[in-house]
This record gives structure tokens, sequence and C-alpha cells, in this order.
């Protein structure tokens, strides 16, 4: 058999699924029930700092 013919066949059928089950891994992962607290908190890195006045576009960024 040459090198090509089986590397396709295991691109297939075992690396099909090997990305599958790689997939399934990180979708459960992700949603995991002890994951929303930090999903919710990296959600909210835009706002941490929302007490500050927006800069104008005049003012010297320097000050």
């Amino acid at each position: 058999m040459e090198t090509y013919s089986f590397l396709r066949q295991l691109a297939d059928s075992w690396a099909l699924l090997a990305m599958f089950a790689i997939f399934v891994g990180i979708v459960i992962w992700a949603f995991r029930p002890g994951s929303r607290k930090v999903h919710e908190d990296i959600a909210n890195i835009p706002f941490r700092h929302d007490d500050r006045p927006a800069a104008s576009p005049g003012d010297d960024p320097a000050q």
C-alpha cells in the first residue's frame, strides 16, 4: 500500500473519529455546569472600569 492511500484511509476513518471526539469534548467542556460564572466574568471585562468618563476627541491622552 502506498503512503497516500494509507494516509487517505486513516484520514477518512480514525482521524475523522478523533476530530469529532475532540469537538464533542470541547463543547461539553464549554457548557459544563461550573463554567457559567467564568463565562459571565469574561463577558464583563470591557465594563470593569466603566466608572471613568470617556475621553473627548480633543483631550490629551498623556494627562
